[in-house]
């Protein structure tokens, strides 16, 4: 089966396929895990998670590396802040993180190695880059990569050679210490920070002396580490282009002398919160564990955080996550409708969705043509609604219906769905509550705003929060 991607190197939608044609070996980047992930973290894995499984179907025998940053600027800051050792700050961190991946339904990495774990194959690279004069040592011990070296530098972003700014010299003056910083700031980044002060014991010891690797030199050293000096597929979400994808490129293609590092660049774009970016002065960068006490489930979400083309950015709204629990609730009527029909139950539907692979589309072939043709999930969920349509006004044999389900089955494995999840809880609302709520929506719906919004407080004071909808309202509990 050929599977088209969009490559962000070439600005082109190209075929993936395993280079040896054996497995496909590609790499994302993963969680820093200094509090817990985001649903705009989790848009990024949710789509990387659909692409494993679209090349697990067509038998390319996906190998898929995820990293856990567990030493940067903002994890040793949390340590120290905390008095915990960064062990016990990350490991906390990281074990939220693969929970609220289960419950999403996310394949775990085949492998998903530790910054921390991989300093001496850091060093290496290290060592390796300063013996080919592309990485200097400054006067405070630390070292930098000179990215007036490598001429590609920016090829990514397509970033114009003669707008970047580039230090030759390392001073107080130009020294970009961040392990992150903005394209305003171009500058030659650091391939190993020598030890400071509020560093505290989180150190190693290098021929450099003490210090700590950067930010961006782990990914380059663990990939190859797992997947050879160049492979398949690199992706991330669209905010790693700049400068981490970049320096990535700069530092492995000049230790290797290979290119490409990466064969396909894979980035999804942002997630916005009712139009506007996600911060944390605006309150708005949700986590599962949010979502889910408002009243919503994990494969709501996932099925939200899928339901928009992962190159344009996505608006979440709770609104749209309503109308992902009705969809899945629509996809569980009808599957279990299906199955009574032909003397089937669940656990043999669950059975067709662990079988490898179908030839049979049927009624879904434009639901799979949409996933292999650059990962358009939008298309494909509609498909599937207009599969089900035809499929259930359709005169079809028991042998047509198998086969009709086991396509079903096989689809939504791709996107991860599982239409029997039951993880949303019944909340009794009770009466007073829903009789001050319908009185605000009368109100509101009056154009009575003072007064709907008198009982809104009311609600609030008493621990609920409503969300309104284009004909109705919902009353989730605080």
């Amino acid at each position: 089966m050929e599977i088209k991607l969009y490559d962000t190197m070439t600005r082109k939608v190209k075929r993936i396929a395993p280079t040896d044609e054996k497995r496909f070996r590609f790499y994302c980047c993963g969680l820093t895990v200094y509090g817990p992930a985001h649903i705009g973290n989790f848009r990024t894995f949710t789509l990387q998670d659909v692409l494993r499984r679209i090349l697990k179907i067509s038998g390319l025998n996906p190998y898929h590396i995820r990293n856990i940053t567990d030493v940067d600027d903002k994890t040793i800051r949390q340590s120290e802040s905390k008095g915990k050792s960064l062990k016990k700050i990350t490991e906390k961190w990281t074990d939220i993180f693969h929970a609220d991946c289960q419950e999403l339904n996310m394949l775990p990495p085949h492998k998903e190695p530790k910054a921390s774990e991989h300093i001496p194959q850091q060093i290496k690279l290290i060592s390796t880059l300063l013996n080919k004069g592309c990485a200097y040592q400054a006067k405070d011990g630390s070292i930098y990569f000179k990215i007036s070296t490598f001429p590609d530098y920016g090829k990514l972003t397509q970033l114009d050679r003669v707008e970047l700014k580039t230090q030759t010299d390392a001073n107080d003056n130009h020294q970009n210490l961040a392990d992150e910083y903005e394209k305003e700031t171009v500058a030659d980044f650091s391939l190993w920070k020598a030890r400071k002060a509020n560093d505290g014991n989180n150190y190693w010891v290098s021929p450099w002396g003490e210090g700590r690797p950067g930010w961006h030199l782990e990914c380059s050293a663990m990939s190859m580490e797992y997947l050879g000096e160049s492979f398949d597929l690199h992706g991330g979400g669209i905010d790693l282009c700049f400068p981490h994808h970049e320096n990535e490129i700069a530092q492995s293609e000049m230790a290797t002398g290979i290119k490409p590092f990466s064969k396909h660049w894979f980035h999804s774009a942002h997630l916005i919160v009712d139009g506007k970016k996600m911060s944390k002065s605006l309150g708005n960068m949700y986590t599962l564990e949010e979502i889910k006490l408002k009243g919503y489930t994990a494969m709501a979400l996932r099925y939200l955080l899928i339901s928009g083309h992962y190159r344009q950015p996505l608006n979440f709204t709770f609104n749209g996550i309503d109308a992902a629990q009705s969809a899945i609730n629509k996809l569980e009527t009808f599957i279990y409708e299906m199955l009574s029909n032909i003397k089937m139950i669940k656990e043999d539907f669950i059975s067709l969705q662990l079988e490898t692979s179908t030839d049979d589309w049927g009624y879904l072939d434009k639901a799979w043509e949409a996933l292999i043709n650059d990962l358009n999930t939008p298309a494909c969920l509609g498909n599937i609604f207009s599969a089900l349509n035809k499929i259930s006004s359709a005169n079809l044999t028991t042998n047509e219906i198998t086969s009709n389900l086991k396509a079903l089955a096989h689809i939504t494995y791709a996107l991860g769905l599982d239409p029997f999840s039951k993880e949303q809880k019944t909340v009794l609302v009770p009466n007073e509550i829903r009789k001050l709520a319908e009185e605000r929506w009368l109100a509101k719906n009056s154009k009575d705003f003072i007064k709907a919004d008198k009982f809104r407080d009311e609600i609030q004071a008493e621990g609920w929060q409503v969300h309104d909808g284009k004909d109705t309202y919902k009353l989730v509990p605080l």
